[in-house]
């Protein structure tokens, strides 16, 4: 899920965009998965525009792959 969106956006991440990405990279597989898929609510203490900003892409493009 993670790698779809950088293959999608690597051009344009800017190096704070790259240190968001690498903060969500350390957070729980698990807990990534739900909430990016959108089947958890992402909780407050973790929501961060990088975490919303992969969530929405991952939705509009339809789901893991």
């Amino acid at each position: 899920m993670i790698g779809g969106f950088v293959r999608a956006h690597l051009a344009s991440l800017t190096e704070v965009d790259l240190d968001a990405l690498e903060a969500v990279m350390e957070m729980q597989d698990t807990d990534l998965a739900e909430w990016l898929t959108g089947r958890e609510a992402i909780p407050l203490e973790e929501e961060t525009p990088m975490l919303l900003r992969m969530r929405d892409f991952q939705i509009r493009e339809g789901g893991a792959r």
